[in-house]
């Protein structure tokens, strides 16, 4: 089955009026967070303004409890789509910088509107856009922009079988954040999924091309490095452990310490160690840095 027939379509149409080549043009939003039965969907952006919020009056009706009744405002002008915050209690972001007054949408933008994120397409080849945005869907997590389980299974298998085709070492961190519950508890979900995302930005931005960094469920990621060894994979892993200790997160005016405990595993193209071998290796040297006292690497 395609990934384009595993989600389903949403249409607010409208009658189209021509402001300028900035309006006729296509423009959608996408679902792209929380997943669930609405991911995937898209909704149309016409002529006329669009209602986002909680309220059974609003275009765009969305049912969680983060985001107000009345939230925000898209609406076309002569530069394109305008979107602006209506006073709502958690706030609209594009790309997740917090709207202090109306913002233009460019192509590619997200949309975050309390908990609930979308992706802004437009443009002539919007469609093309859209299936593609689809497929990113199937190996990209949401929220963190990571890739998903069934992008790090693939990625795993197929490196695991070229280690040992070469006699190539490969090492698997695994990563879990420090007391996650607590900041949920203590801050609320809409902090824990800012945590979330902000840990992800920063650990992506030290990824090589040829590795592949995941979230692998709930506050815990996973990193596959590509001809690392033990000595490789234990210096990367330290370097995440001090980037995500050493980094100012601040949730609204609200400062966060945040650490992480890291386990490692490692093979050196083992012909007996299998994908499933070595994140279990990790997550039970994960496990044992949590014992030793959380921020630590276990190897």
């Amino acid at each position: 089955m395609r990934a384009s027939d595993k989600v389903s379509e949403t249409w607010i149409t409208t009658p189209k009026r021509v402001y300028s080549s900035a309006v006729t043009r296509d423009a959608c939003l996408v679902h792209i967070y929380p997943t669930g039965p609405a991911m995937g969907h898209r909704y149309a952006l016409g002529d006329k303004p669009l209602m986002v919020g909680r309220g059974d009056d609003c275009d765009l009706r969305i049912p969680d409890h983060s985001v107000s009744r009345r939230h925000a405002k898209i609406e076309p002008s002569p530069d394109g789509y305008i979107v602006t915050d209506l006073g709502s209690t958690n706030g609209t972001f594009v790309n997740d910088r917090p709207l202090d007054g109306p913002e233009v949408l460019q192509d590619g933008d997200y949309l975050r509107v309390g908990n609930c994120i979308y992706r802004y397409l437009t443009g002539g080849n919007v469609e093309a856009e859209y299936h593609e945005e689809i497929y990113r869907l199937t190996i990209q997590d949401g929220l963190t922009r990571a890739h998903n389980t069934r992008a790090l299974a693939e990625f795993l298998d197929r490196e695991v079988t070229r280690s040992q085709r070469h006699g190539r070492p490969l090492s698997v961190l695994m990563f879990d954040i420090d007391h996650f519950k607590r900041i949920n508890d203590t801050h609320g979900h809409l902090c824990g999924d800012f945590v979330l995302r902000e840990l992800a930005a920063c650990v992506r931005e030290t990824v090589r091309k040829e590795d592949l960094f995941a979230r692998s469920g709930g506050e815990e990621f996973v990193l596959v490095l590509v001809e690392a060894g033990p000595d490789e994979a234990r210096g990367a892993a330290e370097r995440v452990r001090a980037l995500v200790e050493g980094h100012p997160f601040r949730f609204e005016t609200t400062p966060i310490r945040l650490t992480v405990s890291v386990g490692v595993a490692t093979t050196a193209g083992d012909p007996a160690v299998t994908p499933t071998d070595l994140l279990r290796i990790a997550d039970e040297n994960m496990l044992a840095a949590k014992r030793g006292g959380r921020n630590r690497v276990v190897s």
